[in-house]
């Protein structure tokens, strides 16, 4: 390894063009409009579904290319990736125990004690 090399690898950040973060900025805006427009539809319990996919595009792209994380080591987006599944599981987990307990909550709220 020359010196050129190891002084690449000690923390220097890859310069992202600027084209690249206004489409990004551009998409993130995007889906945030989208986001709000789709709270005016009654899709029921797919609102939640809906939101919560945008949501997750959106800290891809802000994790890809405002974190540097497209060009950063496959590793380090393979722990990205498993963090995203396990929260997956620990929301949907959530909204099992939710809906299990609905019409209790439900219940108690329209005919309190």
């Amino acid at each position: 390894m020359n010196a050129a090399e190891s002084h690449h690898e000690e923390g220097f950040g890859h310069v992202v063009p600027l084209g690249t973060l206004v489409a990004v900025f551009a998409a993130l805006i995007a889906l945030t409009v989208i986001t709000v427009a789709a709270t005016w539809v009654d899709l029921g319990s797919a609102n939640l579904f809906i939101a919560m996919g945008i949501a997750a595009v959106k800290a891809t792209l802000v994790a890809l290319y405002f974190m540097h994380l497209r060009y950063d080591h496959p590793f380090n987006a393979l722990i990205f990736v498993v963090g995203l599944l396990f929260l997956t599981l620990f929301l949907g987990l959530t909204l099992l125990d939710t809906r299990q307990y609905q019409p209790e909550i439900q219940s108690a709220v329209e005919n309190p004690v």
